[in-house]
């Protein structure tokens, strides 16, 4: 028997959602520091949820293209696990923060079509995990979060050296078919347990949680 997909909830900002994704049985928490998405938490708030956050759950932060100033005031507040670089950052960027600050790097990277799975042996070599998210449209505001999947096709029976994990517009009514599709182990979403932008809801987080362990 398969070990159950581990969940990830990304995007929480009160202890509401806290507790319910810990209680449903989440392995990683994740809070957004970027300033643009409705899931932004100040280092205040972020501190307060991560000390709130039981053993044994890994803290995530989610930052985009962070500098060194922004990333030493944050783990200088918060007491993070993992950081989440999801913006434009190189392999060589990803190394240097995994070495600058000593720990595990999660590296987003945008699908949309075959050529985007190219880059993710050169991430690999540097990063502690992977997670594969939906290219966001030209416009978006968001580097993440905005509810589109990928054609998962594109990963079905791929295999990594890394941990990696599966993101874009999952949801209660998709998910056991993503996991099917991609063999996915690691699941991540946020907007598919919100009944608005930002905001969580404690029965969406049960219901997907037990729909991605079905």
């Amino acid at each position: 028997m398969s070990a159950l997909p581990r969940v990830k909830i990304c995007g929480l900002r009160d202890n509401t959602g806290l507790t319910a994704a810990v209680d449903a049985g989440a392995a990683y928490v994740g809070l957004v520091f970027f300033e643009k998405s409705p899931r932004y938490v100040s280092f205040e708030q972020a501190a307060a949820l991560a000390i709130a956050t039981p053993v044994g759950v890994a803290k995530v932060g989610l930052v985009v293209n962070p500098d060194d100033a922004t990333l030493t005031a944050l783990l200088d507040q918060v007491p993070l696990d993992i950081i989440q670089l999801h913006g434009a950052e190189t392999p060589a960027r990803v190394a240097e923060v995994r070495a600058r600050y000593g720990l595990p790097v999660m590296k987003a990277i945008g699908v949309a079509g075959a050529d985007d799975l190219t880059q993710i042996s050169a991430y690999e070599a540097v990063a502690d995990q992977i997670l594969l998210d939906a290219k966001p449209p030209r416009d978006a505001l968001l580097p993440g979060g905005n509810g589109h999947t990928f054609d998962w096709s594109l990963i079905a029976g791929r295999l990594w050296t890394k941990p990696w994990m599966l993101a874009g517009g999952l949801t209660i009514d998709n998910v056991a078919s993503a996991v099917a599709q991609t063999g996915a182990r690691q699941i991540d979403l946020s907007s598919g347990v919100e009944s608005a932008p930002g905001v969580k809801d404690p029965k969406l987080i049960a219901q997907f949680v037990a729909a991605a362990q079905a």
